[in-house]
């Protein structure tokens, strides 16, 4: 059996260390970043979405699991895939928040509901709601490949997809990582320099 996909970031394992710690695999597009809402973590719920219409959002918080992240590849067209009213349609299921290849808009509301949001463009123009699209199958969203159970962290420095067969040894690699460098952080407070702490001293004198 699996373990489950962590719903928080545990142990304050950010983005950029779960990607070093993978291999640094699974960044998206930095073009895709923060809107509103301080973190995310949470299995994907891929949407596929035609270009310029969000039909396939309205579909996919119809069925989406509590804790579950919309990850939306809308070919990143500035138009508003993601508003306020999907949004708490969204949290209401129980969403943890959404990560969008495309526009979002009504940030202000959103912000104002606590609701995790990034995405490549803050657009006001409108989605057409014509094209059904998929829902739970893989998508390439901010150039990264998702697929449903994948785990999407999000924080400040951007969006981190690790494949869902990989999460237990991304994370244990992460969190040694993050105890390493703590460990350096207090040896730099004691006087030591990172050219001899990483190594770097015969090549920064070379």
């Amino acid at each position: 059996m699996r373990e489950p996909v962590p719903t928080a970031l545990p142990d304050g394992i950010g983005a950029a260390t779960l990607y070093e710690a993978a291999g640094r695999r699974g960044a998206l597009d930095p073009a895709v970043r923060r809107r509103v809402g301080v973190a995310l973590a949470g299995p994907a719920l891929p949407v596929a979405c035609a270009a310029g219409d969000n039909l396939a959002v309205h579909r996919a918080v119809a069925v989406a699991a509590p804790g579950e992240v919309l990850v939306v590849a809308g070919a990143g067209v500035a138009v508003g895939y993601l508003g306020d009213v999907l949004a708490v349609a969204a949290q209401a299921r129980g969403v943890a928040g959404a990560v969008v290849d495309g526009g979002v808009r009504d940030l202000r509301e959103i912000d104002e509901l606590g609701f995790g949001l990034w995405a490549r463009h803050v657009a006001m123009a409108g989605a057409t709601k014509r094209t059904p699209g998929a829902v739970g199958e893989p998508v390439v969203c901010g150039g990264v490949l998702v697929r449903r159970g994948d785990w999407v962290v999000a924080d400040e420095d951007g969006v981190a997809v690790v494949p869902r067969d990989d999460v237990p040894a991304v994370l244990d690699a992460a969190r040694r990582r993050q105890e390493a460098e703590e460990r350096m952080k207090r040896e730099l407070l004691g006087g030591a320099l990172t050219l001899d702490l990483l190594g770097l001293r015969a090549d920064a004198e070379a």
